[in-house]
């Protein structure tokens, strides 16, 4: 990437919900917060139905984001730093491989290990591992005999030997270090893949409350563009920095830096998910 417009299409290409992320399978919880009855809790006496329903999806979307800027984006931040540094190794990338892999299933492990949530675990890793395929089948360069430079082609192989070891069952390919993966190979600013993923995170939200009937189309994108914004910016400016200690370079040591699940209640209603009777997503 040598332009701000590069970047800028590119975010483009992953902002498109036709992606074929999985994203449209997991509701993140809202649909079981909606069977549980949570939906309806911000209606007072004089709200209408359609009035409580989206207060109600603003505070589920409010909640949802804090905890996964707090718990998930450390982690996709650390894999874009993990493979930022390995784009900056001096000589051949080549060498690099097995360091950053290793620091990257490190990741993998620790995320999977903090998730105590069998469903988002299932969600994660189907979206994860759609990322990397996403790359090797729809971004990568058509081969050709000096399409890339060695660095863009060590960049894949690190990708394929990456898919090849989730595929494997050798690390589990969970969201948050894929996408740290993904957007630092395609030369998405770390600022930029931070907020992208939070802002795609509560944009999955509304989109599962549309499928659900909960508000409309049009609502949908009202609330995008004016209450979510704030949320998406708030959690962006807090979270930027954390890390999650696996790195070398950590320059935080405090707890208040570190990776945590902010919303209990959430944590519970998205385990009770597969315990509905009846159900549009997988998780």
């Amino acid at each position: 990437m040598d332009t701000d417009f590069d970047e800028t299409y590119v975010l483009l290409l992953l902002a498109d919900s036709n992606l074929p992320t999985g994203s449209f399978v997991a509701s993140s919880g809202f649909e079981s917060y909606e069977t549980h009855g949570f939906l309806s809790l911000p209606s007072t006496s004089n709200a209408g139905k359609g009035r409580a329903a989206t207060a109600g999806t603003v505070a589920f979307i409010q909640d949802s984001l804090h905890t996964y800027a707090r718990s998930a984006l450390p982690f996709a931040s650390d894999a874009h730093r993990a493979v930022d540094a390995f784009k900056n190794l001096k000589g051949e990338p080549d060498i690099g491989h097995d360091a950053t892999i290793k620091k990257l299933l490190e990741l993998d492990e620790l995320y999977d290990t903090m998730t105590l949530n069998h469903v988002a675990k299932r969600a994660s890793k189907a979206q994860g591992v759609a990322l990397l395929t996403l790359y090797t089948k729809g971004f990568a360069r058509p081969s050709g005999p000096s399409d890339e430079d060695h660095l863009s082609k060590s960049l894949t192989v690190l990708i394929d030997r990456l898919k090849l070891m989730v595929r494997g069952e050798e690390t589990h390919g969970h969201l948050p270090m894929c996408w740290g993966v993904l957007t630092s190979v395609l030369g998405i600013s770390l600022l930029r893949a931070q907020h992208l993923f939070l802002f795609l995170h509560a944009r999955s939200l509304l989109s599962s409350a549309v499928r659900l009937n909960t508000i409309g189309p049009y609502s949908s994108q009202q609330l995008l563009l004016h209450s979510v914004r704030p949320l998406v910016e708030e959690e962006v400016s807090h979270n930027k920095d954390m890390h999650t200690g696996i790195l070398m370079d950590m320059h935080h040591n405090d707890a208040d830096n570190h990776p945590a699940t902010t919303w209990p209640l959430g944590e519970i209603l998205a385990v009770r998910h597969d315990l509905q009777h009846s159900r549009i997503f997988n998780s």
